[in-house]
């Protein structure tokens, strides 16, 4: 297993502050204790993933940085600041952004009114000419039900919506399941614009061939620990390895 010294930043290695320090963070759903001690740092402007078999606890490391879940303990330190006692809403308005692998798009509103729906939290949110720039999609069908998009077109909608809201560490969970790979496409190019323009990202992929084109750095996670650290320029040589790691 790798240490938490192995599994620090370049740039915390480098002594500048990560934007984000996770350190020792369990969590619980209902009696089932799923994370058993989450270590992981994520420097500003860095795309880093959780890679892991199903069940490994990604997911709910995501849930847990963003309070969801209601029993959870640890630290986690966002740009110097404890939130691992704040309910959800206040981690929202530091600042962290979570589109959850089902998306969230509400059947009974618009394209439009989905899109509006999140209050914005801090300034630097992304306006609706922004939004459109990345996912013209959406422009076009505005007044449409929300439900009535494609998958694709869901997954386009649930970032776009949380762009606007000001975060910008973004936690996306899955985002290219079950998606036409022109739209994985779309979706690549979409976080590697968002990173050029100073973002922070976690990724939760199953498709590691995917996270190698938009990640700096992967950490595997495994039984609700991570267990090793893997630069993306280190993946192909140890391509064996993650193998192992994921099973496949």
């Amino acid at each position: 297993m790798a240490t938490t010294e192995a599994l620090k930043t370049p740039a915390a290695a480098a002594g500048t502050a990560p934007l984000l320090k996770v350190r020792g963070l369990e969590a619980w759903y209902g009696e089932s204790h799923v994370l058993h001690g989450i270590d992981f740092d994520v420097a500003p402007g860095e795309v880093v993933t959780l890679l892991g078999r199903n069940g490994a606890g990604k997911t709910t490391t995501l849930k847990s940085i963003m309070g969801v879940l209601a029993k959870r303990k640890g630290s986690v330190v966002l740009e110097g600041k404890e939130t691992i006692g704040l309910p959800s809403r206040a981690i929202a308005r530091l600042g962290i952004g979570f589109v959850p692998e089902e998306r969230g798009i509400y059947a009974s509103l618009s394209v439009e009114e989905n899109l509006m729906l999140p209050p914005q939290v801090r300034p630097g949110g992304l306006s609706l000419d922004a939004i459109f720039t990345l996912f013209p999609n959406i422009k076009e069908r505005l007044k449409s039900q929300g439900t009535k998009l494609s998958g694709g077109e869901q997954q386009m909608l649930a970032i776009g919506r949380i762009l606007r809201t000001g975060a910008h560490l973004l936690l996306l969970d899955e985002p290219t399941e079950g998606l036409a790979p022109v739209i994985i496409e779309q979706i690549g190019r979409t976080i590697a614009k968002l990173k050029q323009d100073g973002f922070t990202i976690i990724l939760v992929e199953q498709n590691f061939r995917f996270a190698q084109t938009v990640a700096d750095r992967h950490y595997v996670v495994e039984q609700g620990k991570v267990i090793d650290m893997i630069p993306n320029a280190e993946l192909d040589a140890n391509i064996d390895k993650l193998h192992r790691y994921l099973g496949v």
